[in-house]
């Protein structure tokens, strides 16, 4: 399989190109050049935004089996690629969100449900929701649903993240002490390892499938103390390597209301959750995943995808990569503790 990767060098698209590569795929990497793409690849460079930013794929004539595409602000990039492309692929994934749908989506949402309305291929960035649907338009207009893929993401974890939810639990771990811990601790989540994603989707792309999937795991795959207790097991005493700073890491459980009459944001300030029963909850970590499970959709242990972020930051020196698009997450010592009674 020839695969044209759009991106490649961070989180989705790294995990995507290692993927491929371990399939002994042949991948082209059309990137900025910001960041070193894996070993193995051909480069392409380029800026989507600029004018004439295709200007390398414009100039060869090659053709690629798949591609694959992550992109998350204006929709009229995606629509330039896609058109771009519509000749020389056979097949365009597109890398979504659970996102498009209309907000807010009820408990078991699934891939027919409602998406936002007032999405256009032809749009400058708007908002992420519209931004997201607005790439499934373009290529659907440029490739037809028998040869698109779109891959409706949820919550994203694991080695390479960029946007500092997992990354932020961690060090918090590392840091030691008395941690906020928001409950209940058997709250469900619903997310997926990156490299989970990447294999699905490849595999999805060998088997011929088309149309929109969403591809988190199961509901309740992991729950709040599964996730915080693998962060103490790796990063949150002496079992990590060293002692830390504060003593070793103890989770405080604590009860929503006392989150929330804090002030505290969840999802932002204390990054994965959302309370039970919010409408936030229900969009975040109550998605029907059923088709793509039915078609392969197989998710490691929470453990495992904890583990293994945090041996990716220790082998980086510590410090996680940040999006400048994204806001910073976490929870401000000074208010964790006040919440604790410190």
């Amino acid at each position: 399989m020839r695969l044209l990767m759009l991106g490649g060098t961070e989180f989705v698209g790294r995990a995507v190109v290692e993927a491929a590569l371990a399939r002994g795929w042949d991948v082209t990497v059309f990137h900025r050049g910001r960041h070193e793409p894996p070993a193995g690849v051909r480069s392409l460079y380029g800026d989507r935004t600029a004018p004439d930013g295709l200007a390398a794929l414009a100039g060869t004539d090659e053709e690629w089996d798949v591609v694959v595409d992550t992109w998350s602000a204006a929709p009229r990039v995606v629509r330039d690629s896609a058109r771009l492309l519509a000749d020389r692929a056979r097949r365009y994934v597109y890398v979504s969100s659970c996102s498009v749908y209309a907000w807010p989506p009820a408990a078991g949402y699934d891939e027919d449900s409602p998406v936002v309305e007032g999405a256009s291929a032809d749009a400058e960035q708007t908002d992420y929701a519209r931004d997201k649907r607005g790439g499934e338009l373009a290529v659907l207009e440029a490739f037809g649903k028998e040869r698109a893929l779109l891959v409706r993401a949820g919550l994203i974890l694991g080695p390479y993240e960029n946007i500092g939810r997992l990354p932020w639990w961690l060090d918090r771990m590392a840091r030691g002490g008395p941690v906020l811990a928001p409950g209940p601790r058997e709250l469900p989540l619903q997310y997926v390892d990156v490299r989970d994603l990447a294999e699905w989707t490849l595999g999805a792309v060998e088997a011929g499938a088309e149309g929109a999937y969403n591809v988190i795991s199961p509901s309740g795959h992991a729950t709040m103390a599964a996730l915080l207790d693998a962060c103490v097991q790796v990063a949150g005493g002496p079992a990590a390597g060293s002692p830390a700073a504060e003593g070793p890491a103890e989770l405080r459980w604590t009860d929503p209301e006392v989150v929330l009459a804090a002030g505290i944001e969840p999802w932002i300030q204390l990054p994965v959750w959302v309370p039970p029963g919010s409408e936030s909850h229900d969009a975040m970590h109550r998605a029907d995943v059923s088709r793509a499970v039915g078609d392969g959709l197989r998710c490691r242990p929470v453990a495992e995808t904890v583990a293994d972020t945090w041996s990716w930051l220790q082998g980086i020196g510590g410090t996680a990569p940040q999006r400048p698009d994204r806001p910073v997450v976490g929870l401000d010592p000074s208010v964790e503790a006040k919440v604790l009674g410190g």
